[in-house]
């Protein structure tokens, strides 16, 4: 009887440690894989207006004239984006691939419009300092020595 309530007292332990060891593997593997406090591009933005700079401050801002409409899309480390200007018959868009870091954009254009691609044949790597927040993000064009030069600013549409 004693070697029984040995052999008991062994199983219900080893059980116990079991299922500790189990529950404890569900609630870590269920802890989401996403750090809240860093923002993503991924989604729709529309360019609300552009910032140009003295080299550190801002001195303009350039609202979008009537009709004016600029569309950039990131999703899975790919960016699209279209330009609509009523008065312009030019058509402007681009598709590419795009990185993020806490402080950059990097966009790499594939391909375009004919006149997008006027310049993706001189360029195709576009490097911006990046302010990001959950709604609003700016593309910040530098000079070389780090200084703003102008800002496209964008609002999240989805």
């Amino acid at each position: 009887m004693l070697i029984i309530n040995f052999f008991i007292e062994d199983v219900m332990k080893s059980l116990f440690y079991f299922l500790l060891i189990v529950v404890s593997v569900v609630f870590i593997g269920s802890k989401p894989n996403h750090d809240p406090s860093k923002r993503s591009l991924e989604g729709t933005w529309e360019l609300r207006d552009q910032y140009t700079y003295d080299g550190t401050k801002v001195v303009d801002t350039i609202p979008n004239t009537d009709g004016y409409r600029q569309i950039k899309m990131y999703y899975n480390g790919k960016v699209m984006w279209t330009r609509f200007v009523p008065k312009d018959s030019v058509e402007w868009f681009g598709y590419g691939t795009y990185y993020i870091t806490d402080t950059s954009l990097v966009e790499t254009l594939e391909y375009g419009s004919a006149s997008m691609m006027q310049i993706v044949d001189t360029m195709r790597v576009f490097s911006f300092k990046l302010e990001l927040q959950d709604n609003y993000y700016s593309q910040i064009a530098t000079d070389g020595d780090g200084n703003p030069i102008y800002s496209e600013n964008y609002i999240r549409i989805d």
